[in-house]
């Protein structure tokens, strides 16, 4: 059964006494379209056409004895009445009305939003290979295999190829997969229908927050990263979590096997076993090589010591980075990673290095620490390395002149943050965790550390200058030192004490504008001690950093090369400081004027360098 729009015009002409449409049928029409119900005098045309209709109009046209359809009722809806929800599929499709409303003022306006819901929701997509449709809500499945899970959904809405693996932790397997299955897509499902957007964005962005938060801690990782991750080890001196063991530095040693010597602190007594953790840079291999713990020989009684680390490297190929840890179990993620150096060395070839170990308490010799520095610079250095626990402010403005000039590479050395240190070398001295400072772990960094950088190293201290007797610089002295020793690697000096509470008589450098300066003044201390005859000598060295294994503060411990003592005639330690003896009369000190060839540049180079620096 059909009625079309003819028949319901013709409707209107059975209306009783030919009667007309009512004058208030256009107002009427307008209200119905603002939402309004239409009045029951021009509806009459519809309901007469409905009840004529008899059993032929509703036959299957065969002349069968079907009874007739019940006559829908009409209903009106904003702009156009429609029929019924339970009327026949048939007589919702009249051509006629179709081409009048495409012909009329516009079209037929969109349900409710409401409604627009209702329908989204029953007409899901259940396909998850299927590329999701706007105002859908995709289906999004989640799967957990070994310690990964994959999140499988349309394509281009996780991913381009609709499939994305994480590996989290095990905590975080149930929250990532609620997050994938429930929140993403009812997200994408309320963005395309604009309702509370501003919500959706907060909620989303607070929640990738907190993941990204908990991701640093348990290291979220995506399948396909393959870098090497881990704590980045940023300090001079990495506790471990046993605080027994202190990295300092690894670094990378191919003269007799290939392997990564790690400079470290270690409790000689309770460190027994400790693993290297190195990590493939290209696939993430993972390959673990148990440590060689190496406590140095001159721990002097201290518990704590220099340590080296010898860690076997992969034979297949070269590592960059490693982490140490007390056993072969456990998270690489969750270690310290350090880089390994040298393994392509880098930085400027400087002929010397001076190494000044642990510059500490408040230091403030500043008068005599520019006399130094520019006595290092008459002889040729190139590079002086300080490690650096306290100085005082006026000590720091010293420094930064140098720093910027490019003479000083500073390395903080904040030891006494996790030990209690001695500033005395022997243990029956002052009973601590390890002593003076932990020079002696100070002087073997520094000589890995420049041993592609420098020609030769020196270790002395601040107030100590190797001064040459028969040459004018360290360069021409040593030219000739390895002609006549060749093969040799450490070049040992003889030390000499020059008292700093002695005088010279006749004064020629006592300098008006340097004594408002802290310090001492090295040319008025020429006065040296007589030689000490069967008594230690601390001497100091100049070693070929690629032949030395260990050293300590006066010797090398270990070493590739032969061992030369230079003799008094050609070089000597100038070291001004207390007396070393029992204070000796005047008449027996020596007098030495050797730093006295140096005065004229010493004297204008130091004035120079303090009036820069505004002192």
């Amino acid at each position: 059964m059909i009625i079309t729009v003819g028949e319901v015009r013709k409707g209107f002409s059975g209306l009783s006494g030919g009667e007309k449409v009512p004058a208030s049928y256009g107002a009427n029409v307008r209200s119905r379209r603002r939402g309004g119900r239409p009045p029951a005098a021009w509806t009459l045309p519809f309901r007469l056409a409905a009840a004529s209709l008899t059993e032929e109009d509703s036959s299957d046209g065969d002349g069968g004895g079907r009874l007739p359809r019940p006559a829908p009722r009409l209903r009106f809806s904003s702009g156009s009445f429609c029929w019924p929800r339970g009327a026949p599929r048939s007589q919702q499709k009249d051509p006629e009305l179709k081409q009048r409303r495409g012909a009329g003022r516009g079209r037929r306006p969109p349900p409710p939003r409401r409604l627009q819901r209702r329908r989204a929701r029953t007409h899901r997509t259940e396909d998850p290979d299927s590329t999701p449709k706007k105002g859908v809500r995709p289906m999004v499945r989640c799967e957990s295999r070994n310690q990964y899970v994959s999140v499988i959904g349309p394509d281009n809405f996780i991913s381009k190829w609709g499939k994305i693996s994480i590996k989290p932790s095990r905590k975080l397997r149930a929250p990532v997969c609620y997050f994938a299955t429930q929140l993403l897509p009812q997200a994408y499902e309320m963005v395309h229908y604009r309702k509370r957007l501003y919500l959706i964005i907060t909620i989303s962005f607070a929640t990738i927050t907190i993941m990204l938060f908990f991701a640093k801690k348990t290291n979220l990782l995506l399948v396909k990263n393959t870098l090497c991750r881990g704590i980045p080890a940023d300090n001079t001196i990495t506790p471990l979590k046993d605080n027994r063991t202190f990295i300092i530095a690894p670094y990378f040693d191919n003269r007799k096997n290939n392997m990564t010597r790690v400079i470290s602190i270690v409790h000689h007594k309770e460190v027994k076993e400790l693993y290297c953790w190195f990590c493939h840079p290209a696939n993430g291999e993972i390959n673990i090589s148990k440590a060689e713990i190496d406590v140095h020989s001159d721990r002097f009684g201290f518990p704590y010591g220099a340590t080296d680390l010898k860690c076997l490297e992969p034979k297949d190929w070269e590592p960059r980075f490693v982490s140490i840890h007390p056993s072969p179990k456990g998270d690489i993620n969750q270690l310290p990673l350090f880089e390994i150096r040298n393994r392509d060395p880098e930085g400027s070839l400087v002929d010397f290095t001076v190494c000044i170990s642990s510059m500490f308490g408040e230091y403030n010799n500043v008068l005599q620490f520019v006399q130094s520095m520019e006595m290092y610079k008459i002889l040729g250095v190139g590079r002086v390395v300080i490690y650096q626990n306290s100085c005082s402010p006026l000590m720091e403005k010293v420094l930064d002149y140098y720093i910027a000039e490019g003479i000083v590479e500073i390395i903080p050395w904040p030891i006494d943050s996790y030990l209690t240190v001695s500033s005395h070398w022997h243990h029956s001295m002052d009973p601590k965790d390890i002593g003076y400072y932990g020079q002696i772990t100070a002087l073997n960094d520094c000589v890995y550390r420049n041993m592609y950088r420098s020609r030769y190293v020196l270790l002395n201290d601040a107030d100590e200058i190797i001064l040459p007797r028969k040459y004018a610089d360290w360069k021409t002295m040593m030219q000739d030192l390895e002609q006549q020793h060749p093969g040799a690697g450490v070049f040992v000096f003889e030390n000499y004490i020059f008292p700093k509470t002695v005088f010279t008589l006749n004064d020629p450098f006592n300098i008006s504008s340097w004594r408002t300066i802290p310090g001492v003044n090295i040319l008025q201390h020429v006065l040296r001690e007589p030689d000490r005859k069967h008594t230690f000598n601390p001497s100091k060295m100049i070693v070929d950093p690629r032949k030395v294994a260990q050293t300590s503060v006066h010797s090398v411990l270990q070493a590739y090369g032969a061992k030369v003592h230079v003799s008094v005639d050609v070089a000597f330690v100038y070291h001004c400081r207390v007396f070393l003896k029992a204070k000796l009369p005047r008449e027996s000190l020596i007098n030495d004027t050797t730093l006295w060839r140096y005065n004229v540049t010493l004297v204008r180079e130091v004035s120079k360098v303090l009036q820069q620096i505004g002192m």
